[in-house]
């Protein structure tokens, strides 16, 4: 069984401060080990505040990779595109941002297909992949859709794909790529950043329910083998 750490805050600023501390020693720590860190940040508005903290943390940033941990297919600069806004933030400091969706396609598979291949030219595994919940109980943009299964049980050298969510949600009904369960799972450091008692419920309830979960995150942590620390404010 994962195992699974919760980490309780008082409000919204703690919580972001105590992310941006322990995403700050996980760089730190691939750095020291090998000159370079490779790390997948989730999007949505919950972790901007630690990410807006890290970016003062004194680090040689030049020598750290930024990747979303999946992204809307829309074109860069759009204000529904994860890297757009992970680029604003990390960009001035000298980090490598990489979209893994360079251009807005009608092919959601092609655009999967081109982010994989990116990811495969990637320090792999990961040193960090940070994720949220959404309150339907999806990650990253594992959604319940026809792409479900593949996300779930594709290829473990598969990064990346594309999906279609079904239904679209509604605040951004677009296809997406996203990272792959085998790419999660994989990483070394596995962290999950929410807000509120309804995702908290939701997200105890996917663990408890483990591999047969009616909730995306429920199937990926299943299959996690390290420990998995969440981080939790009202």
């Amino acid at each position: 069984m994962t195992e699974i750490e919760w980490w309780e805050y008082d409000d919204a600023a703690e919580l972001a401060a105590a992310v941006a501390g322990d995403i700050q020693f996980v760089i730190e720590s691939a750095l020291d080990a090998r000159g370079s860190a490779v790390i997948a940040l989730a999007g949505g508005r919950t972790p901007f505040p630690a990410y807006e903290k890290l970016a003062q943390a004194k680090l040689d940033w030049k020598k750290v990779t930024i990747v979303p941990s999946d992204e809307r297919i829309v074109p860069l600069g759009d204000p529904k595109s994860n890297v757009t806004g992970l680029a604003k933030i990390f960009l001035p400091k000298g980090a490598r941002v990489m979209p893994i969706v360079p251009a807005a396609t009608d092919d959601y598979k092609a655009a999967g297909r081109s982010a994989d291949a990116l990811m495969q030219d990637l320090h792999w595994p990961l040193d960090l992949c940070l994720l949220g919940v959404g309150g339907d109980g999806h990650t990253a943009s594992i959604f319940p859709g026809p792409d479900f299964d593949e996300a779930l049980n594709g290829p473990r050298e598969r990064r990346a794909l594309g999906v279609m969510p079904d239904p679209l949600p509604p605040e951004a009904p677009f296809p997406r790529v996203t990272l792959s369960r085998a790419a999660i799972a994989a990483s070394k450091a596995l962290m999950i950043m929410i807000t509120g008692q309804d995702k908290r419920d939701v997200l105890e309830k996917a663990i408890d329910q483990g591999v047969s979960s009616a909730y995306p995150i429920g199937r990926i942590l299943a299959d996690v083998e390290l420990p998995v620390d969440i981080h939790w404010a009202p």
